[in-house]
Parts: structure tokens; sequence; C-alpha cells
């Protein structure tokens, strides 16, 4: 492993340089910490998600919810609306429940430890440590994928485990633990990248082993294909135009994947929508969620019968969209047939295919 004085120097120095400006990070050095609330939203949106889809959602959702304390006390459909398009919504579920928490048990008062963190629901060991260490100042090293990475190239070891913890421990600047842990992931999200690493313009590159990517130790799993179908079925609200209001249907409660969330009905096959064997889709979306590449086509047409039917279908006035909590490729689809105002913020991710 690198000698960690010049390991802990030269990527102080580059992150004091070079750190991106993002909405819930202080400026290198700051003397006064981020408020824990910030730190912790942004940690839990940043989990699986891209830093570009998350910034205008991380802006609009502490507009809708600016304290812990409007958090705790929202209803969770609320919660749900604002995370709509970041996906994985079990943690807004279990972000809304560790809030209450903090303002009904503790008080308002913020864990001040990563292992005080741990025990709110949705706390992992990475994410109590970077909350930790970026908010509080507690001396302890995080391990995320660019962390990992960043790990596994200077040292020139397929580290795993405990072994990578050790290994971030072992280089953390202990006087600056939240800039040296975001340091890392800095330097991992845009110099040490999965592809093609910068390594010209690494601060590291001199104590790097590899200088490059590392041989893969296994191929990569092959994309799955599927196809989907969703009907689009939309109406006036009242006769001679006006607003439009369009049929949605809830997932149940208890569903596996996105319970309670707002989608477009799918359907098995578009002859259960028409008896017109040449139909078309009204256009078609590609969406890709971890190794399975989905094709959905949407059909203009009311749904089935049995599907208009159902308890948990409703009509919905499209000025009315932005507050409920569709999912992120029903906002898709509809921001795509125009029932969406196109600066709605882009959503990331699917219909009744994430959690």
């Amino acid at each position: 492993m690198a000698r960690p004085n010049s390991f802990r120097t030269r990527l102080l120095a580059w992150y004091d340089t070079h750190a991106r400006k993002l909405p819930w990070r202080a400026a290198p050095q700051a003397t006064k910490p981020r408020h824990p609330y910030r730190v912790w939203l942004s940690e839990i949106m940043l989990q699986q998600t891209r830093v570009a889809a998350v910034v205008d959602r991380y802006r609009e959702f502490l507009r809708r919810f600016p304290t812990v304390q409007k958090l705790a006390s929202a209803r969770e459909a609320s919660v749900l609306a604002a995370w709509s398009g970041l996906g994985y919504y079990r943690r807004a579920r279990l972000l809304h429940a560790a809030a209450k928490i903090i303002v009904y048990d503790l008080g308002g008062q913020f864990p001040a430890t990563a292992e005080q963190w741990r025990a709110l629901p949705g706390i992992g060991r990475y994410t109590s440590a970077a909350i930790a260490s970026i908010a509080f100042g507690e001396a302890i090293a995080v391990v995320d994928g660019n962390v990992e990475r960043v790990l596994q190239r200077v040292s020139g070891q397929r580290l795993a485990g405990q072994e990578l913890w050790g290994a971030a421990d072992h280089l953390l600047d202990r006087k600056r633990p939240g800039d040296f842990n975001q340091a890392m992931m800095e330097l991992g999200a845009t110099v040490c990248t999965p592809r093609a690493p910068a390594c010209l313009t690494c601060p590291l590159v001199k104590l790097c082993t590899t200088r490059g990517e590392m041989p893969r130790s296994a191929k990569a799993p092959r994309q799955k294909k599927r196809e989907i179908h969703c009907a689009l079925d939309h109406r006036s609200r009242a006769k001679g135009g006006g607003e439009r209001e369009v049929l949605l249907v809830q997932r149940s409660r208890d569903a596996r994947l996105m319970a309670g969330m707002w989608e477009l009905p799918t359907i098995a096959s578009p002859l259960n929508l028409t008896n017109n064997d040449h139909a078309q889709p009204a256009f078609t979306l590609r969406h890709s969620i971890t190794v399975t590449d989905y094709t959905v086509q949407v059909w203009s047409s009311a749904a089935p019968a049995e599907v208009r039917g159902e308890v948990r279908g409703r009509w919905i006035a499209t000025g009315q969209l932005g507050q409920v909590a569709l999912t992120g490729l029903a906002r898709k689809i509809l921001r795509k047939a125009g029932l969406i105002a196109t600066s709605t913020r882009r959503a990331r991710t699917g219909c009744a295919l994430s959690s």
C-alpha cells in the first residue's frame, strides 16, 4: 500500500482545488461542517444513483421538506412523490421512518457517531461512516464502490471485505476525515473511473501500482432482454376539452417492489386492448435496469375492462401528477405523451421494474 502521509497530502491538495461544487457539499477545509440532515439526505439519495440524477431532486426535496421535523410530520405519500424519479423507493420509506425516530424519540437531536447512526432504519456501515465523518468530523473511513476501486488500483490487489475497510482506515487523514472521505469518492467518480481512468491527471499516479485498469476477474453478466406493454388511457375531464386526466394503477401496499407507487396499467398483450392485429403502439421506450434491457411499448387505448374496474385504479388530473408518487417509467411515459410538462425534471428509473 502507498505511503500514508504522501497519499493524504497529494489527495487532499487535489481535492482542495478540483472538488465539484455540489449543493450538499461544504467547500474543502470549511470551518463550519454541513448540517447533518443535508448530509444524511444526500447520502441516501446517492445510494445506487448517479450524482447528475440527484442534484435537482435534492434541491426539490429540501424545498418541500427543509428540516427533519417537516419530513417526520409529512405523509408517506408526499415523501414518495418528492422521491419519484430516483427509484429504489425503499430508501425513501426508511428515510421517513428514521426522521420520525430522530424527531419523536430523540427529541430532534441527530446522532453524532457512526455507531449511533447505524441504529436508525436504512443506515448501514458506509452511510453511517460518511455522515459521521462529514457532518461531525469523526475519524472513521468509508468504503463505497469508488473508494474500493481506488484502493484496489493503488495497491494492485483484489482487496475485499474487511481488508478494504482496513486499508481505507490506514490511509485516512484523521485531521480532515470528512474531506478525505469525500476526496476518495471524488477521485473514483471523476478520475479513477471504472473504464478508461484518467491516470495522467491523477494526483496519486506516482503512488499507484496499477496505473490503469486491473484485469477483470470475471466476465460481466450478459444483458437480458424483455418486452412489456403499458396502456396509456387518458381523457378530457369535462366536455369540450380542457384539462385531461389519466388512468393510473396503484401498486399493492405489500408489494415487494415499489409498494404504493402509481404506474400505468401493464398488460400481457396488446390483443387485450384491440382486436386489430395490425394496430401499432403509440410509441416505444427503451429502459434498462441492472442486467435487463426492457422494450416498453405504450398503447394509447382504453385499458381492459378488468383494469378499469380495479379498486387500485384511479383517474388523476394531469395538473396533479406532480404531487403523485409516480414510478420513474410512468413519469417518463407521461412526459413523452405530453401529459407532464417537458420542464419536469428527468427521472432515472422505471415502472414496476425496480424497488
